[in-house]
């Protein structure tokens, strides 16, 4: 019987060990993804406070269109971006979440960029 790895268990496998060396602190606190089939998420986190300081995601009300792909990604971005420029966050330490830096990840990243945090 042939043993199939598990891709998410890769994955938080991946992520636990980018976590052990990157944290969020109220100076630059963590952007944080999530990604699914359907929707992309994105949280800002103090991670000495244990708190989520400001979040976006393709299951938003205001969000319009298909979640799952570049577009929407880069929206989300741009989202999370403005929402924290308005907190007073500026800079921030980008946590891929264990997926590959490619694809919604990237456009995630680029968006947030483009609306202003410095990554």
């Amino acid at each position: 019987m042939v043993n199939k790895p598990d891709k998410n268990e890769a994955r938080l496998r991946r992520h636990r060990r980018v976590r052990g060396k990157i944290s969020g602190t109220a100076e630059r606190p963590r952007l944080d993804v999530f990604r699914s089939a359907k929707h992309i998420y994105a949280q800002i986190i103090d991670d000495e406070a244990g708190v989520t300081l400001v979040s976006a995601s393709t299951m938003d009300k205001d969000f319009e269109g298909f979640g799952g792909n570049i577009e929407a990604a880069k929206k989300v971005g741009l989202k999370i971006a403005e929402k924290a420029l308005a907190k007073g966050i500026e800079e921030v330490v980008y946590d891929r979440g264990g997926f590959v830096y490619h694809g919604r990840v990237k456009a995630l990243a680029e968006g947030a960029r483009e609306g202003g945090l410095k990554l």
